[in-house]
């Protein structure tokens, strides 16, 4: 994964959305047109060998005999200068060395998509680190694995590890960028409030950029803490938290549909909120959870504008809502 420091997005975690978006049946063909020349280019770049057979079999692309060829001759000739450097440092050089050429062996059978041959190697590696930061940072691999792959039972125990590796130590960046990874592991298996929570802890300490932009990071603090926040907790730490003031602005609908829900302006708020529903029905974590969080967000609003009242027709809180009487009822 290419995106461990810095502030770019893992090119895996891009491809696999890529990937996502090529087997969404929302996405017009001649988009996917483009996606797939993309996806078979970075394919054919990392000679992602696995990776492609995995892809052709789901019919994703077509098999080309020439290109799966040229790959796999390249994977064998990198397995072996790898593993002649593995032998060489057992042989002739020190621990350290040692971990170093296995761990790129690891770094490579992730590369290529080879993830059964990666989680052995990552085993091979962790025998061989003694550094709880080291140990740590092996544990962030694998968790970006888990989210290529949307592996979940992998997620989960890479998350257990880190935790009982911080009991031993661990710096406060490390930790904090666990929170952003278990955050969108729990967003991505519905537990929006305790995702919300994760998210609000890690905004001014944001450094997770292998995982998405900080954008998005803004966009998935919203939509979790709306349906996860009461009022007066949501005003606190989102409608007037700085770090969400910055950005928000910058992405389409958020700002109106946060601020027009706070400020019980509904028909505002159903209007973003249709303007949302592309975004999240696009999104690799949240497309599964669309119709969830509709009745998740409707129960929200509904309750906020009920709360005003002792008794109201329904005529009056459609008209409210911009929808109509047949909406409502249902």
């Amino acid at each position: 994964m290419d995106a461990q420091e810095g502030t770019q997005q893992s090119q895996q975690l891009i491809l696999a959305h890529k990937v996502f978006l090529l087997k969404h049946r929302d996405v017009p063909d001649i988009e996917k047109v483009r996606l797939k020349d993309e996806v078979l280019n970075t394919v054919k770049s990392n000679y992602m060998t696995p990776y492609y057979e995995n892809l052709v079999a789901d019919k994703v692309l077509d098999l080309d005999h020439s290109v799966l060829d040229s790959m796999r001759a390249k994977n064998e000739e990198e397995i072996k200068k790898i593993d002649e450097k593995i032998a060489d440092a057992e042989e002739n050089l020190g621990e350290s060395e040692v971990r170093e050429a296995h761990l790129a062996k690891f770094l490579y059978f992730i590369q290529i998509g080879e993830k059964e041959k990666a989680l052995e190697q990552l085993k091979v590696t962790e025998n061989k680190t003694v550094a709880v930061g080291q140990k740590m940072d092996l544990v962030f691999y694998s968790l970006q694995i888990g989210f290529f792959y949307m592996d979940f039972d992998l997620i989960s125990k890479s998350i257990d590890t880190a935790k009982n590796l911080f009991e031993k130590g661990g710096d406060w960046e490390r930790k904090n960028r666990l929170k952003v990874y278990e955050g969108l592991y729990c967003m991505s298996t519905r537990n929006f409030k305790k995702a919300a929570n994760l998210f609000l802890d890690s905004i001014s300490t944001f450094t997770t950029y292998e995982l998405f932009p900080y954008d998005t990071f803004i966009f998935y603090t919203v939509l979790t803490s709306i349906i996860s926040l009461d009022r007066v907790s949501l005003k606190q730490k989102v409608v007037d938290a700085p770090e969400i003031l910055t950005v928000i602005g910058k992405i389409p609908h958020l700002s109106e549909f946060l601020n027009s829900l706070y400020n019980c302006q509904y028909k505002s708020f159903f209007l973003a909120f249709a303007g949302l529903t592309e975004q999240i029905k696009m999104d690799r974590c949240l497309h599964l959870h669309f119709r969830f969080y509709m009745r998740e967000i409707r129960t929200v609003v509904y309750s906020q504008f009920l709360e005003s009242y002792k008794s109201v027709t329904i005529e009056a809180m459609a008209k409210a809502f911009g929808v109509t009487v047949e909406f409502i009822d249902q």
